[in-house]
């Protein structure tokens, strides 16, 4: 595990965010920051708000109210097409992949923040949009190699297991070449063998790229392996901030989230 977070500014902030659906309270005044090249799991139990809080911060959903900064630029409002451009990626709890498409050809689709020129400048093949295209296309490979898929980088992606779809969304997001990545739930739908192996390859991304992370997650283990600090939603409220070990040990984490006190 890395470092306990030092005072230093915030990568990213979030002041008091709320989002409503028609007369439903779905986030209520969450505040957190988190600090560059440090990871900050969110935790809480079913429809705690989680992935809406992920939504407004990735530019899907917009906030009620509130304000949300990456590297002190305001992004609340914000459309996520937008986002790459602030250094922020995501992966999604259900991977999005085309199917019928390889593994590499759903990389590839994370290319566009990485692809200069416009669709002239790529229809006529100029020197440089060529030269731009290899380079995305080399760094798609590296990425694959990285994340142990390059013996799969040109099968579809029907034909492969869930647990090699996520690694494939990460390395879409990765080939954005983001600063600032938000899991949602990577260790989703994953036997117990494979989640251990995750837990390397998340530690090798953080490593590797120096990273600030925020992870979604229902796996304690993964979030006590990984996490600086948790941060815990109840009915769309942050009810604690601490270590994972103090979360698992807080009498109202424990009750809403965990169902059972530890001996």
């Amino acid at each position: 595990m890395v470092e306990l977070e030092t005072e230093t500014p915030p990568h990213l902030s979030v002041h008091d965010v709320s989002l409503h659906f028609g007369g439903v309270q779905v986030l209520d005044s969450v505040s957190l920051a988190v600090s560059a090249g440090t990871i900050l799991g969110l935790v809480g139990p079913n429809g705690a708000g989680k992935t809406s809080l992920f939504n407004c911060i990735s530019g899907h959903y917009r906030p009620t109210g509130g304000t949300i900064e990456v590297d002190g630029t305001a992004v609340t409002r914000r459309a996520p097409h937008r986002m790459p451009a602030t250094g922020l990626a995501r992966t999604f709890q259900h991977p999005a992949l085309r199917l019928d498409a390889s593994v590499l050809e759903n990389v590839l689709v994370g290319a566009h923040t990485q692809l200069k020129g416009g669709v002239v400048s790529y229809g006529l093949r100029l020197p440089y949009t060529v030269r731009n295209e290899r380079a995305v296309h080399a760094r798609a490979l590296e990425l694959l190699d990285f994340l142990g898929l390059a013996g799969v980088a040109h099968r579809t992606a029907g034909t492969l297991g869930y647990g090699l779809h996520k690694r494939t969304e990460l390395a879409r997001a990765l080939l954005a070449r983001p600063r600032l990545l938000l899991l949602d739930e990577p260790a989703g739908g994953l036997p117990h063998a494979e989640v251990e192996k995750l837990i390397e390859t998340i530690r090798g991304v953080h490593a590797e790229f120096g990273l600030t992370l925020v992870i979604v997650e229902h796996h304690m283990g993964l979030i006590s392996a990984l996490t600086n600090r948790v941060v815990v939603l109840v009915h769309g409220r942050k009810v604690m901030e601490g270590t994972a070990a103090q979360a698992r040990r807080d009498p109202m984490v424990v009750e809403a989230y965990l169902g059972k006190a530890e001996p």
